[in-house]
């Protein structure tokens, strides 16, 4: 029953009768009802909005359900309101619960996966491992001062490696030294030291089967504990550069000790007795190398010394000129200290930057393909660009068949190395050599390799570009931004062997940068065919700006 105003209409109040409409409210059976009858919790579930994901969306459907759920209760919607910062608070929070949880499905699958560890991972299930920086490489010589008497001279790890500045980016840059046999770099020795005997030189004063190789000597010893599964060593120096580790095991077990080779995978290796390491996360933060197991290499037992010496550093960051490095340097003797001078006598070529997370996907399911055996002319590509040779160094690599019944089981390999992101070169001799060696066991018996220099197409670029009259005072942050993405565009890991420049696919490009109103190319209108064992590589360019 509703309480309403206990006045007689038209009468005056009883003299000494209280006012019961000060002491009851005014209410109506509507209003009870709402206030008294709780809402089921099935209603409740049908007033959410499951679909909201982002801030506006939460924010929108909060709103929604509060209107829906207490209509009485809450009815100030207005942004300055305490109830209102609370709801905002809450569809922050969910939105940013919302993208965590998109991301962290996105990670668990290869095509959407963007962290580079996540995509690092799930390759390694199929026994492909991110490819971490490469060094750059320059030929060197060490001249004394003067003539030694001395049969050898030793220079000591601490010794062996030398800084300048990178080019690049004006920073520190170091390089490692090492001695060379046929263009094949030689292994340090157990304790990392360098000997140089006088029958290497012509005058006993200057040696020069040296090379400098990009990154910091870094020397590792300790002893292997007696845990369960694989032994394992932790690097703790980044960046690891590729192919740089060399390990040493010190063992009273026979066949144990010696030096140890670094494989691709243990698992694709077989023999018990094969003295292999396998190196994993080289392109992360920590590396790690892991010996085998059992059936899969020999197996360090506890208590067995280790040496490992490895590089830090790699990439384009270390591409220098020709005697960019001449710098002293204290030797040992029998005879005594001496000193002379490291020089690198050719341009230092060849470093790569990491492996990217875009590009491992487009190469791990070729690499995977092939199952560690090369039998297609896409198996030849794909091992090809794959295979780091001496001193670090890759290339890029494409693959024919003789077309004469006669020959047709002859391979024609078309190969140019990385010089810089955006310079290709002739490989040197001990690379195609190398590259051979490695192709031997994997290859068909009938199968015969022939590796053969590519082709460079250069390219020179005359572009026009038109911007407004009102961003003269960005020329020159436009430009830059404009040439950056013309250098990307022409970048060796984005060109391929016999694909055609496009004029018009490059201006298409570029009007993707927005303070460009109307692009050119003035020197080139048509496509620019080449042939098949050839690459097009840009040699000048230049930007004019035009103000419209």
């Amino acid at each position: 029953m509703a309480y309403g105003n206990n006045t007689n209409l038209g009468e005056s109040p009883t003299e000494g009768a209280a006012d019961l409409s000060t002491d009851i409210p005014y209410t109506t059976a509507a209003t009870d009802f709402i206030r008294t009858s709780p809402i089921a919790e099935n209603l409740k579930l049908q007033e959410i909005d499951y679909a909201a994901t982002d801030f506006l969306s939460l924010k929108n459907s909060l709103i929604k359900y509060i209107k829906a759920i207490y209509p009485r209760d809450f009815q100030n919607f207005n942004e300055s309101d305490l109830g209102m910062m609370l709801i905002e608070l809450v569809a922050y929070m969910g939105s940013v619960l919302s993208l965590k949880a998109d991301m962290l499905a996105n990670e668990n699958f290869l095509p959407t996966a963007k962290n580079r560890e996540s995509v690092n991972k799930l390759l390694s299930l199929i026994g492909y491992r991110i490819r971490g920086p490469i060094s750059a490489a320059a030929n060197a010589e060490f001249v004394l001062s003067e003539p030694t008497a001395s049969e050898y001279i030793v220079i000591q790890p601490d010794s062996r490696t030398y800084t300048t500045t990178s080019p690049e980016d004006g920073l520190p840059l170091s390089y490692t030294l090492y001695k060379t046999k046929d263009g094949v770099m030689i292994p340090s020795v157990a304790d990392s030291s360098l000997t140089l005997y006088s029958g290497e030189s012509a005058d006993r004063q200057a040696w020069r089967n040296l090379v400098l190789v990009q990154g910091a000597l870094a020397v590792k010893t300790g002893v292997f504990e007696n845990t369960p599964g694989p032994k394992t060593i932790s690097l703790t120096e980044t960046p690891l550069a590729s192919k740089s580790v060399e390990v040493y095991v010190d063992s009273a077990v026979p066949g144990v000790s010696g030096a140890y080779t670094e494989v691709d995978n243990l698992y694709q290796s077989s023999g018990s007795d094969s003295r292999i390491f396998e190196v994993r996360d080289a392109s992360l933060e920590q590396a790690s190398i892991v010996f085998g197991f059992g059936g899969n290499g020999v197996s360090p037992g506890p208590n067995d010394s280790y040496t490992v010496s490895y590089r830090v550093g790699g990439g384009s960051r270390g591409n220098i000129g020709t005697n960019a490095l001449n710098l002293a340097t204290t030797v040992t003797s029998p005879l005594g200290s001496l000193t002379g001078n490291v020089i690198n006598t050719t341009a230092g070529t060849g470093g790569v930057n990491s492996e990217t997370a875009e590009e491992a996907k487009v190469s791990a399911p070729l690499n995977f393909k092939r199952q560690d055996r090369v039998v297609s002319l896409e198996d030849y590509v794909s091992f090809c660009n794959n295979f780091v040779g001496p001193y670090g160094k890759v290339a890029k690599s494409i693959a024919s068949t003789r077309k004469s019944y006669s020959s047709a089981n002859i391979i024609d390999l078309y190969i140019l190395g990385i010089a810089s992101p955006l310079q290709l070169e002739k490989s040197s001799l001990s690379y195609k050599n190398a590259l051979l060696t490695a192709l031997k066991p994997k290859k068909m018996m009938t199968d015969e390799v022939v590796v053969n220099d590519g082709y460079i197409s250069t390219l020179d670029l005359v572009l026009s570009i038109r911007i407004d009259e009102r961003l003269r005072s960005r020329e020159q942050e436009i430009e830059l931004k404009v040439r950056d993405y013309i250098l990307t565009y022409f970048n060796v890991n984005n060109r391929e062997f016999g694909e055609s420049f496009i004029p018009q696919d490059l201006i298409r490009a570029l009007y993707t940068i927005k303070d460009i109103r109307f692009a050119t190319i003035d020197n080139v209108s048509e496509t620019v065919s080449i042939d098949f064992n050839s690459i097009i590589q840009l040699n000048n360019l230049i930007i004019n700006t035009i103000y419209v």
